[in-house]
């Protein structure tokens, strides 16, 4: 818990000095002697009251100060809230390595499929855009509610030279701020307090390699940090070789490509055909360091069961955000209710009692 006013918690010393007045008053009040005639009628005079009860009052009154002292300085705390305003921009890696058949049938394939499940998983609910990037990125679907236009642009994913996740990130970024007004444009000056907590809209960045184009990545996530924007990477596919197929549907419409289709290596007639490829695994430890960064999550997929496990896990992390929620009208409210019952205990414990009269013989 924090404290938008810290310097109101001075208050609290009144308590101690109402303490101190107190007791002085007590200590000098004097005693005054009273002549009467029969000790029965004093004893049906008095309430009746414990010295337990005669203190009650006083201390619920010193509570509710210190309630009321802790409300003025304005309390805040951390606390997780739903909210159905997300935007998601998928960021899907469609360089040349999608093409290795260590996922099954082929890395794009599998990405396509279970991108389109989890679009399908969140039909009615947030905003989900589309971006793809290889050596350098391209918005295939602005951030919208149209499931339809979504699996449509799913379906002709095609793939091309180069990694530029960096240049995903922040293309991704930029088409937040289009449906966003919270979120600055990339390049524009960020007036985002800190301690905002996190924006509602994500980023999901899916690759199957290292950065080799484009911006540094790390400087795309601090970027998103700056906006509150969370990044949660996956790390695709395996470092096992594993020959490259792709349709021909899936190879060299995206970003340009050798005229005709096809790798250096020779292609197959009906589609792509490669060598065996080793070595394209994603650089785990840059995607664990941008999600780090910007307080998202890094999930590792080796096949296609794993990448939807990761996918099926993120709505949860979307749908909830920690935002700072002010809590000093429930303190004042407290502090309220805490004079009330004082005084009505006050009034009620020294109320006027009716003394019966003696009986006369």
């Amino acid at each position: 818990m924090s404290f938008s006013w810290p310097w109101a918690l001075l208050a609290l010393l009144a308590i101690p000095l109402v303490f101190g007045f107190w007791w002085w008053t007590r200590r000098r009040r004097r005693r005054a002697a009273v002549r009467v005639t029969s000790i029965a009628l004093v004893r049906a005079a008095l309430p009746g009251r414990t010295r337990w009860r005669r203190r009650i009052p006083a201390a619920l009154l010193m509570l509710a100060l210190a309630v009321l002292s802790i409300g003025a300085a304005r309390p805040q705390a951390t606390v997780p809230v739903a909210t159905s305003n997300a935007t998601i921009m998928l960021t899907l890696d469609v360089s040349g390595s999608m093409c290795s058949t260590d996922v099954k049938p082929n890395r794009i394939t599998a990405a396509e499929q279970q991108a389109s499940a989890f679009v399908k998983s969140q039909a009615g609910g947030p905003r989900i855009g589309l971006v793809v990037f290889a050596a350098t990125a391209v918005v295939l679907v602005p951030p919208t509610t149209n499931t339809q236009q979504l699996l449509s642009a799913l379906a002709g994913l095609t793939t091309s030279f180069g990694t530029a996740i960096g240049e995903g990130i922040l293309t991704s970024l930029d088409e937040i701020a289009q449906v966003d007004p919270s979120v600055a444009p990339t390049g524009a000056t960020v007036t985002r307090p800190k301690g905002a907590g996190y924006a509602d809209d994500v980023i999901v960045v899916l690759t199957d390699g290292g950065n080799n184009a484009g911006v540094d990545p790390q400087i795309a996530a601090k970027e998103a940090a700056e906006r509150g924007v969370r990044v949660f990477t996956i790390g695709y596919g395996t470092s096992n070789p594993a020959p490259m197929e792709c349709s021909e549907s899936q190879f060299g419409g995206f970003g340009g490509g050798p005229p005709g289709g096809g790798f250096p290596g020779g292609g197959f007639p009906g589609g792509f055909g490669g060598n065996s490829a080793g070595g394209n695994a994603a650089d785990y430890a840059a995607l664990m360091q941008i999600s780090r960064t910007t307080g998202g999550t890094f999930f590792r997929a080796a096949n296609a069961d794993q990448l939807k496990s990761a996918l099926d896990k993120l709505p949860a992390a979307f749908t909830i955000v920690r935002k700072q929620e002010d809590l000093a009208s429930w303190f004042a409210a407290g502090g309220g209710l805490l004079i009330a019952v004082a005084v009505a205990l006050s009034l009620w414990w020294n109320r006027t009692r009716r003394v019966p009269a003696p009986a006369v013989s």
